[in-house]
């Protein structure tokens, strides 16, 4: 029997999506990436949102059509890709347009160490080669003067043009601003959501940050007001969730997750980075003891399509380069410096790719506008 793509499409025409009376070729959900080789046939079927809970019903109604209404000799089991439709949001005004690339360093809960890889990740970034900002947007929690050793340190005013701007500290290539840099590190904010989102605009908006590749923010961990303001303010280009291997915490990324993919917010989530993946101790190198479990990232990152960006140990140094001020990426151990300056070469990747593809689907919009 002759096998060709459009038998394929027909076939596929037999399968609704649920709640919708559709069926998924009718909703341009096959990608234009049919491949047969013999028997074999694969191709990729697209969804809105990588936490799709049809997902799997979905690909499995495909194989079942294609073997029982083509042949049951196709090689189909596990040929089938899936990918996911990145829809085309309504940038906000470049407020910063000579920073390149906004990334947002998330957590579905606190304790998950989100600070210290936004801290390590700009550093690594830097020490790269890239123009870095990092902005502290954890209002009710600031971190990061500590962590670059700053605490004491009360950043200026500068009229640049007709404007009186702030100037953000630079340590260690990095370019850092911190709510915490402006009031007493012993005093406790009590601020409402308002307040918070007016101080995070402020330190934006009127900061000189100027010419940046990478633009670092620390958000709050969870989900609040200060995560809309930050989407609604600036043209985030993607968000990246850092979780442990921890089911209790997976659950909460996992939420963080479906929060930034939903339609009313709609960032791109470029990666997931799994923090305190294993211990290994000083005197044993070679054994890995996993405190919290195992591949939870990995698992996460697989269940939801999203890129695992990196693992990180449990290593004393981190804890001590946060607290000394000297983030861990700078220490002399060869394993911490490996794993965050992956982890910026795997952001870089994942940034560049997704920009290339956005830009293709703008000229393919625009395209068919003019059609």
């Amino acid at each position: 029997m002759r096998i060709y793509p459009q038998l394929i499409l027909d076939t596929l025409k037999n399968i609704r999506y649920p709640g919708t009376g559709k069926n998924i070729v009718e909703m341009d959900m096959i990608e234009d990436d049919i491949r047969i080789e013999g028997n074999r046939v694969s191709f990729s079927i697209l969804f809105k949102k990588p936490n799709d809970p049809f997902i799997k019903s979905i690909i499995k109604a495909a194989e079942a059509a294609i073997l029982t209404y083509i042949s049951p000799e196709i090689d189909i089991k596990g040929n089938i890709k899936v990918k996911v439709k990145q829809a085309v949001r309504p940038e906000p005004e470049k407020l910063l347009p000579q920073v390149k690339n906004t990334i947002a360093i998330a957590s579905g809960k606190g304790g998950v160490g989100k600070s210290t890889v936004a801290a390590n990740l700009a550093v690594a970034l830097a020490q790269t080669g890239y123009k870095v900002g990092l902005l502290d947007a954890d209002i009710y929690g600031p971190s990061m003067p500590k962590m670059f050793g700053e605490e004491e340190t009360r950043p200026y005013m500068e009229k640049i043009g007709d404007r009186e701007l702030i100037i953000p500290v630079e340590k260690y290539g990095v370019k850092l601003l911190s709510i915490g840099f402006f009031v007493d590190k012993e005093d406790a904010l009590v601020w409402r959501g308002a307040m918070a989102s007016n101080a995070l605009k402020q330190l934006i908006t009127d900061a000189h940050w100027g010419e940046l590749d990478y633009f670092l923010l620390d958000l709050p961990p969870g989900t609040s007001d200060i995560h809309l303001t930050l989407v609604q303010t600036l043209a985030i280009t993607g968000i990246i969730v850092v979780t442990t291997p921890q089911e209790v915490a997976l659950a909460d990324a996992r939420k963080g997750i479906n929060m930034f993919t939903g339609e009313k917010i709609n960032v791109p989530v470029l990666g997931l980075v799994e923090n305190m993946a294993w211990f290994t101790p000083a005197e044993l190198p070679e054994n890995k003891y996993y405190l919290f479990g195992k591949d939870g990232g990995k698992k996460l990152a697989e269940e939801l399509n999203v890129s695992l960006l990196g693992t990180i140990p449990v290593v004393q140094s981190i804890c001590e380069g946060g607290d000394s001020g000297r983030p861990a990426v700078m220490s002399k151990s060869d394993k911490m410096e490996l794993a965050f300056q992956d982890l910026a070469q795997n952001v870089v990747s994942v940034v560049n790719y997704r920009n290339v593809n956005f830009e293709a689907t703008k000229r393919v919009d625009v395209r068919m506008k003019h059609k």
